[in-house]
C-alpha cells in the first residue's frame, strides 16, 4: 500500500514538470528567431519603413486636425466674446446711473472713460479696471494691454446720449462688428495704442446709434 502511494506521488510530479517543460518549450520557440527569414523580420517588431509611414500619417492628421480647430481663432474669438460682455455691463450700468440722475455720466478729456463730475474735473474718473460703486464693482478693461475701451458722451445735449467702443481682434469677420475698414463711423480714431487699432464695435444709449 505504501508502495503504491509513493509511486502515484512521483507520477505526479514528473507529469507537473513534464507539462511546464512543454510550457516552456512553447515560448521559446514563439520568441526565438527561426531558420526563416519572414519569422526573424517579425519577431524584432516594425521596420522602419512602418515608423516612417506611421509618422507621416499621424503628421498630416495632426496638421488636419489643426488647421480645423485653429487654437489661434479660437482665442481671438474668446478675447472678442469678452469684450461684447464688458460692454454689455457697462452699458446696464450706464442706464442704472441714467435712472438715478437723469443724465448720463461725462467721459473723461484725456483717456475717454467715466467721469462722474459734470463740471470736468479729471480728478473723479473711473479709470478702467478700477471699482464704479455702486454700479459696477470693477469697471471693466480690455483683455489686451495694447488695447482700451472708449466711452463718449454728448455733452451737448445735456449727456442724454453716449457711445462706447471697443477693438475686436477678429475685426470685420466678426458679424457684430462695424464693416467699415476704418471702424465705427462715429467712434474716436482708435481703441489702442497703435493708431491703426480702429474702434470696430460699440453700443449706445438707445437714442443714438454706435
Amino acid at each position: 500500500m505504501e508502495e503504491k502511494e509513493t509511486s502515484w506521488r512521483f507520477g505526479s510530479i514528473r507529469t507537473i514538470f513534464s507539462r511546464c517543460n512543454v510550457i516552456h518549450t512553447f515560448f521559446w520557440r514563439k520568441n526565438t528567431p527561426t531558420s526563416h527569414s519572414n519569422d526573424f523580420l517579425d519577431s524584432r517588431g516594425f521596420t522602419l519603413i512602418e515608423i516612417i509611414t506611421a509618422l507621416g500619417v499621424i503628421s498630416i492628421l495632426a496638421t488636419v486636425i489643426l488647421a480645423a480647430v485653429n487654437p489661434l481663432e479660437q482665442f481671438r474669438k474668446a478675447q472678442d466674446v469678452k469684450r461684447k460682455s464688458d460692454l454689455g455691463q457697462i452699458q446696464r450700468a450706464l442706464e442704472s446711473y441714467y435712472q438715478d440722475f437723469d443724465k448720463y455720466p461725462a467721459h473723461t478729456l484725456s483717456s475717454y472713460t467715466i467721469n462722474t463730475s459734470q463740471d470736468g474735473d479729471e480728478n473723479t474718473e473711473v479709470a478702467w479696471g478700477e471699482t464704479w460703486a455702486p454700479y459696477l464693482d470693477v469697471l471693466p478693461s480690455d483683455p489686451s494691454s495694447s488695447k482700451y475701451y472708449i466711452y463718449v458722451v454728448d455733452d451737448m445735449n445735456g449727456y442724454q446720449s453716449y457711445r462706447i467702443y471697443a477693438s475686436l481682434d477678429r475685426g470685420v469677420k466678426d458679424p457684430d462688428a462695424c464693416q467699415e475698414p476704418t471702424g465705427c463711423p462715429s467712434a474716436p480714431t482708435s481703441c489702442g495704442t497703435d493708431p491703426t487699432t480702429y474702434c470696430n464695435f460699440g453700443l449706445s444709449s438707445p437714442n443714438v446709434s454706435p
